[in-house]
């Protein structure tokens, strides 16, 4: 037996097949096991070099997001994030299913209802772990502040440590951190962000309905989470309007959108370095 079988077995409770390997992500191995008793399937993420406490900052943003009951969010059963065994995360199995314009209009209202659900202000408890990398998460009152000085500036960092970001990108990041506050669009209270909201972290079950899963979530600023739906991929038609007819968005939410995106290009220089440095700088000088 092996001893991912026999650690996911002890946290259970319950016996569970051999772990196999299957298509997980970029940056952790993902495995599918079965209950013994026949209880069903069950999702594992590992990952070697994860971040100190990844799986249970995960795992504690997945309740999270699930207290409002706004949308189906995947179910952690299971956590372990402390050598010497086997780091993991147990989550639910969820049957994929087709997405159609029912499944776009119903994230649409339910993620409109979990960002109205709000949080205690901008940041968290914790320092946000997005896989390898670790992020400040100070609470800051104001959410150009927290932009800029708990995201835009210590991923920028990150990046530029790896040699991912073209020269000058740090003073052009000066800039338009100084900017913020007039950039930022009307002042709006804290949402409840999943954080790391692209289309792939948007599944479908067997009956169509959107479910979260992988998320980094915090209070921030919920354009943020709809920018980021819309970097890989995007949601249908159906989507955007039934978010606004329960929250309509603040004028000029579409000028914004780069603004936010500078947060995840980013954050890909960081973890993958390649081109997206240059995509982050790019989307930089449109602001400033």
């Amino acid at each position: 037996m092996s001893a991912l079988r026999d650690a996911l077995t002890a946290a259970l409770g319950r016996p569970v097949s051999e772990p196999r390997p299957i298509a997980g992500g970029d940056l952790n191995d993902a495995y599918a096991a079965e209950f013994e008793d026949g209880g069903g399937r069950l999702f594992v993420k590992t990952a070697a070099n994860a971040a100190p406490a990844a799986f249970t900052r995960e795992a504690e943003g997945l309740r999270w997001l699930a207290e409002p009951a706004a949308l189906a969010v995947a179910r952690a059963l299971a956590v372990a994030d402390a050598p010497p065994g086997p780091r993991f995360l147990a989550l639910e199995w969820i049957e994929r299913g087709p997405r159609t314009a029912a499944t776009d209009a119903q994230l649409g209202r339910g993620l409109a209802a979990l960002h109205a659900a709000g949080a205690p202000g901008f940041g968290g408890d914790h320092d946000l772990v997005l896989g390898p990398l670790t992020l400040p998460n100070a609470p800051v009152a104001g959410w150009p502040e927290f932009y800029a000085t708990q995201r835009l500036e210590p991923v920028a960092r990150l990046a530029a440590d790896r040699g991912a970001l073209p020269t000058g990108a740090p003073a052009l990041l000066d800039r338009l951190a100084a900017r913020l506050a007039d950039l930022s669009g009307p002042a709006e209270p804290p949402a409840r962000l999943h954080g790391d909201l692209w289309s792939g972290n948007v599944m479908t079950d067997a009956g169509g309905r959107p479910v979260l899963i992988d998320p980094a979530a915090y209070g921030g600023h919920r354009e943020v989470d709809l920018a980021m739906l819309r970097l890989f991929g995007s949601p249908g038609r159906d989507f955007l309007p039934a978010y606004e007819e329960l929250a309509p968005l603040a004028t000029g939410h579409e000028d914004r959108v780069e603004l936010w995106q500078v947060l995840p290009l980013l954050t890909h220089a960081a973890l993958f370095g390649g081109s997206w440095g240059r995509s982050a700088v790019a989307a930089m000088r449109r602001y400033v």
